[in-house]
């Protein structure tokens, strides 16, 4: 990264000149910490003292043997609280608030794990929090928005555009513009402008280095591959960032929808469709059309329906350092399904799009070859998208009389 937050072409921070001094406020805040070996040590312990860290990596022996090629490794980061990967991020944002001095916080969130997280940061420093989500995820993350409220949080439905993550973006970043002198945006993916994607990766790179020396305790060595399911990109970084420089390969798994030939997926880097341009703060690889409009993406998994993508996860494609690979919802569906019978464990279905491919790739590679799949969340969450998709006729009955009352 340049010191404007490039990462080759791209990054930087497109950004209203009302919201500069705000932005430079955070990144002097942010590089003093990181430059304080002490703020590290504060962040490290809050992390195993409130957020159970290290999170396991559990050796899958039944799905090693089920595929009977590469040794099989979950990192688990279901079981980091909150339930999945956004309490790495959130937890240090909100140690840079306290030190901003600032009193409210606001985010997006698609899955609703990001905004549960933000919720619970918030409570347990006492800030005044605000959620925005998009109405079509209200309904499909309900369990998600009843937490968030719970934790006393506000979720504001977004009602415009496709009313997914990229609306809850531009909601988020509106509110902001209006209340930046008390509010800071804890945006939740490695995205938006710099310094926010270099901040998300730091606090997440908790992941990668627990990994690095748990595989190291487990097999004497490191992995052979990482495979990590790929939205904005903060898991896919918090798992990869430390292996960059190692003989590790790297795969991220983009939404494939119904298909890439299909046009209704949310796959920017391993598809023909993505496109560099710049929105909400950032240059990147987006879906849109020849006129720079923002195309309407499709997931099963609402966590990956976004038209954008981290601009590191970008420049390391063009170097050719991660391979990015796509998965349908009906393969997630099927991955999910032979995870839970075989080892018992219930990946959210973001988190599945790495498991295809894992399944895919590990039959041919050696018996002594190591793969870890960063389990970026647990899918209680998705239990009604999950139902829908193994079509179970009470709970489709259930789901639809639940989203007739709420549009009532």
């Amino acid at each position: 990264m340049n010191d404007r937050g490039y990462y080759g072409r791209f990054g930087g921070a497109y950004i209203p000149e009302i919201l500069y001094a705000t932005i430079e406020e955070l990144t002097a805040v942010f590089e003093a910490c990181r430059n304080d070996p002490a703020f590290w040590e504060e962040y490290k312990n809050i992390m195993s003292t409130y957020s159970c860290r290290p999170t396991p990596l559990t050796f899958a022996e039944n799905l090693t043997a089920h595929f009977g090629g590469a040794r099989i490794y979950i990192k688990r980061e279901d079981l980091n609280h909150t339930g999945a990967h956004k309490a790495n991020n959130v937890m240090g944002q909100g140690l840079l608030v306290k030190r901003m001095g600032k009193t409210r916080v606001i985010a997006e969130t698609g899955a609703g794990q990001h905004g549960v997280a933000t919720a619970t940061m918030a409570a347990r420093f006492g800030f005044d929090c605000t959620i925005y989500m998009g109405e079509v995820d209200v309904v499909r993350q309900r369990p998600n928005v009843f937490w968030m409220e719970r934790l006393g949080a506000e979720v504001i439905p977004v009602r415009v555009g496709t009313r997914i993550l990229k609306d809850a973006i531009n909601e988020a970043f509106r509110d902001w513009v209006s209340n930046m002198d008390d509010t800071h945006y804890v945006l939740g993916t490695a995205c938006g402008p710099h310094p926010f994607p270099e901040m998300v990766t730091y606090f997440q790179s908790i992941i990668g280095e627990e990994i690095k020396m748990q595989a190291m305790a487990a097999e004497g060595k490191l992995p052979n591959r990482i495979y990590a399911c790929v939205g904005g990109g903060s898991n896919a970084m918090g798992a990869f960032h430390a292996f960059l420089d190692n003989p590790v390969d790297l795969i991220g798994v983009e939404a494939g929808g119904r298909g890439l030939e299909s046009g209704r997926h949310a796959s920017r880097l391993a598809s023909k469709d993505g496109n560099i341009g710049v929105a909400q703060g950032y240059k990147t690889f987006f879906l849109q059309n020849s006129d720079g409009q923002m195309k309407e993406t499709h997931s099963v998994a609402a966590g990956l329906d976004y038209v954008g993508v981290s601009p590191i996860l970008s420049d390391l494609k063009e170097r050719g350092r991660v391979r990015f690979e796509a998965a349908t919802d009906k393969e997630v569906i099927d991955a999910m399904s032979l995870t839970i019978r075989k080892e018992g464990v219930i990946p959210a279905l973001e988190s599945a799009h790495a498991f295809v491919q894992a399944f895919k790739d590990a039959p041919a590679l050696p018996k002594d070859d190591i793969i870890v799949i960063n389990q970026s969340g647990r899918g209680d969450k998705d239990i009604f998208t999950i139902a829908d998709a193994f079509d179970d006729p009470s709970w489709k009955a259930f789901i639809k009389t639940k989203a007739e009352e709420y549009n009532a």
